[in-house]
């Protein structure tokens, strides 16, 4: 992609302005100290630091690839010194427990460096991306003996983690895994089968990788009731397990992670928790890997969006259509062009407006972890329980559409590798397919978290966007986001009487109202965001104007795609489950 900083500015309103960090903190005993200052040069620090050492392997990263030999995969060339260095800087350690060596910041500022990994080099992100779930599920479930042995190593970032979940003929369909389990009597497991689309599977960067694996005991239940969750090293007591990448998956994007086939050939494992219970307590560490996605999602949006921003400032191509704006150019830049300004300011709404979505529920995580008021934790779980399919696939969707533009304002120069941009959009693809797919992402918000958790009802996120709308009636836009709150709610009893008649129609609607409540969310905080700009600040008057007038762009030309939306939703699933099979041909 082109090397263009990361939009730090819009990185600190966020957080600073529109999301209050500091008052954020002072209701966390566990943070009080964390102050502007301080997260403002952290972000700044790292942004500067994944600048210099990981933007430039980027384009290499992608045509280089990752290559095994004897067994062994050999990330692109840089890596392994990029890795170094990131640990040795503390960014891998930034928000690990004190016990184990970490530095005890904020879980919201790791976030933010994890944007950042993939805003510079996507490819690269996935290898310190992952261990902080393998830590955080640890931390939850393991023994005492388990803990002090793996945590620290993870922690600190000398061994990395992944997550061992999927299998040939099972894809999603977990209760149909058949890698085995067999107590050895000690303690131990023997891990028998293979999993497939393993992201850093194996690689160079630490003296070791830890796997957790779900797998099925003998005699235990079938279907996902029987599965059971291991912890399997790839070095054991400085000897080899035997585990190890049979192939790497040849891929669309996303070149520079080693997506691996892994083999489990007898390895030796230790079970994680209760037996049975493996997929619940894994669960864990996969919402947080979706959550990681879409904040991929937003990052490559992000940088495709200021790659595009600086090459029309830069690219001049025909006259304006209204009379040469620079006459003493050959041509005008073609940012002057109205369909131009159209995909810049799309992309420029998707990925701001994701950004705030993003550190939202970043924040709604820190409340329902670290807050000292149970009342508190429990509604920011709620909040957190429906917007993590949202984040997961809406992002990761809106992305496409981002990345895209940024090819087709580059024109031709778009769809050869020299400027980066195709790389971005080929990159982003597999954010809409790895930890569950949209589809997957919109049974889990209609089906499970709306429907059968919450009975129907949007709970507490309601509660926040209304209380916003009442609090400050004087926003332009806060009688248009009252009725669409009016309408998601009206929209979820209308759904869910129809489901209640034929299931069929809760699969035929939900990835429509996903989308639909991505837009109405990102509706909320653009409203908010307008109503910050209006205050001004330390970033600039053009800063805060370019706020307000993107805010205008997305309830005008954005917006109305919800509507779209809901009549999709409630067109029924008639006409996608009347066709018969051989009607297809």
């Amino acid at each position: 992609m082109p090397m263009t900083p990361a939009p730090v500015k819009d990185i600190q309103f966020v957080a600073e302005q529109l999301f209050n960090l500091e008052e954020h903190y002072k209701k966390l005993p566990e943070f009080s100290e964390i102050d502007a200052e301080t997260f403002e040069t952290i972000v700044d620090e790292a942004s500067k630091f994944l600048f210099e050492y990981a933007a430039p392997l980027n384009r290499n990263s992608d045509e280089q690839g990752c290559r095994i030999e004897d067994g062994n995969v050999t990330p692109p060339d840089g890596f392994v010194e990029l890795y170094k260095a990131y640990c040795e800087s503390g960014w891998s350690s930034l928000d690990g427990n004190l016990e184990y060596g970490g530095q005890g910041l904020s879980y919201w500022l790791q976030t933010i460096v994890g944007e950042l990994n993939t805003f510079y080099c996507p490819g690269w992100s996935n290898y310190p991306g992952l261990t902080h779930g393998v830590r955080e599920l640890l931390e939850h479930f393991a023994s005492d003996e388990i803990k002090s042995k793996y945590l620290p190593n993870l922690t600190t970032g000398v061994w990395t983690g992944t997550m061992c979940l999927t299998e040939p003929h099972s894809g999603t369909d977990l209760g149909m895994l058949k890698t085995s389990a067999s107590p050895q009597g000690d303690g131990t497991y023997k891990i028998n089968g293979t999993k497939i689309f393993i992201t850093s599977g194996d690689h160079n960067l630490t003296e070791n990788i830890i796997h957790l694996v779900l797998a099925r005991m003998p005699d235990s239940p079938k279907g996902t009731k029987g599965i059971s969750l291991f912890l399997v090293p790839k070095f054991l007591n400085d000897e080899r397990n035997p585990v190890g990448p049979a192939s790497i998956e040849h891929k669309m994007g996303l070149n520079g992670s080693a997506t691996c086939v892994m083999n489990f050939d007898g390895a030796t494992g230790y079970l994680i928790g209760e037996a049975n219970k493996g997929l619940n307590i894994m669960f864990t560490m996969m919402n947080g890997a979706r959550l990681n996605t879409g904040i991929q999602g937003m990052a490559v949006s992000s940088a495709s969006f200021l790659g595009a921003l600086d090459y029309a400032r830069e690219r001049l191509q025909m006259r304006s259509l209204t009379g040469a704006k620079f006459p003493e150019k050959s041509a005008d830049p073609i940012i002057v062009h109205p369909d131009v300004r159209k995909m810049l300011l799309t992309q420029k709404a998707i990925s701001e407006g994701n950004r705030a979505l993003t550190y939202f529920t970043t924040q709604q995580i820190e409340i329902s972890r670290f807050s000292d008021n149970e009342e508190e934790r429990q509604k920011a779980d709620q909040v957190v329980a429906i917007l993590t399919p949202i984040v997961k696939a809406f992002m990761t969707e809106t992305a496409l559409e981002a990345t895209n533009y940024g090819i087709q304002v580059f024109g031709g120069h778009g769809y050869i590798s020299e400027h980066g941009m195709e790389q971005l959009y080929r990159d982003a693809k597999i954010f809409t397919l790895y930890e569950g797919t949209t589809g997957i992402q919109a049974l889990d918000l209609l089906g499970r978290k709306i429907m059968q958790f919450n009975k129907g009802s949007l709970g507490p996120l309601a509660d926040i966007v209304n209380e916003f709308v009442e609090n400050n009636p004087q926003n332009p836009y806060s009688k248009e986001l009252s009725e669409l709150m009016k309408q998601w709610q009206s929209l979820i009893i209308e759904l869910t009487a129809k489901s209640m008649k034929n299931m069929d129609e809760m699969g035929a609607a939900s990835v429509d109202f996903l989308m639909y409540s991505g837009y109405v969310l990102l509706a909320y905080f653009w409203a908010q965001t307008y109503q910050e700009a209006e205050k001004g600040g330390r970033f600039g008057q053009s800063f805060y104007n370019g706020k307000m007038k993107t805010c205008e762009f997305y309830f005008k030309r954005i917006l109305p795609r919800a509507q779209t939306h809901v009549k999709t939703m409630l067109s029924g699933a008639e006409s996608l489950m009347d066709i018969k099979d051989e009607e297809f041909y």
